[in-house]
């Protein structure tokens, strides 16, 4: 797969993909159909494994020629050594986690960088729908509340706390509408946070 074929896919992930060094070792959290990695294999010559639990997407990671792990991803990432990556994806899966924080420290101890999305839910959008009373269902939040795999909704802000706490340093946040970086107002205009971080070095 090429830049281009990927830009007209998954334009968000197009985006991602230009943080990503030509020849790491890159572990995709939650990889889907294995889109991503089957651009980093093929047009950055980057090698790794994918994560995904969905029996429907095997099949597709394993056509593309990606390495994947059929694995839930809350049972930890144990059969991985410390700093066993250069990057860490997860990307539109950590809001699907019970244990959010514990995902995230297992991503900070296997990689020593990581690059993590979410749907915004502070989002305008969806501020004006739960202003009319009434849960936010919209591009990049899909699902009615009763059959939503999103189990935790999260602002931009709440995830600069969170990765400070689990010792991740913010090396940048940018702020998506349909695959494009949003720079004014981007908590309000922005329907998916994109964050880019870095362990923090111990003294």
């Amino acid at each position: 797969m090429n830049f281009e074929q990927l830009s007209v896919l998954r334009p968000d992930l197009a985006f991602i993909a230009h943080w990503i060094g030509n020849g790491t070792q890159v572990l995709d959290l939650g990889c889907g159909d294995g889109v991503m990695l089957d651009y980093l294999q093929t047009d950055k010559q980057c090698s790794g494994y994918g994560i995904e639990i969905d029996d429907d997407k095997i099949p597709e990671c394993v056509q593309r020629g990606v390495s994947v792990i059929q694995r839930d991803l809350e049972a930890g990432l144990a059969i991985f050594a410390d700093n066993a990556f250069d990057t860490v994806l997860c990307l539109s899966a950590l809001q699907m986690m019970k244990n959010v924080e514990g995902v995230l420290r297992d991503i900070s101890r296997v990689g020593r960088d990581a690059i993590v999305s979410f749907p915004n839910f502070a989002y305008w959008p969806h501020r004006i729908a739960l202003l009319r009373g009434r849960m936010p269902v919209s591009k990049s939040l899909p699902y009615e509340w009763y059959d939503t795999p999103n189990l935790r909704c999260a602002t931009i802000k709440d995830f600069e706390e969170l990765a400070n706490e689990v010792g991740l340093e913010v090396v940048e946040c940018v702020a998506l509408q349909d695959g494009h970086p949003v720079s004014f107002l981007p908590n309000w205009r922005g329907s998916l946070a994109v964050f880019r971080l870095r362990k923090k070095r111990t003294v």
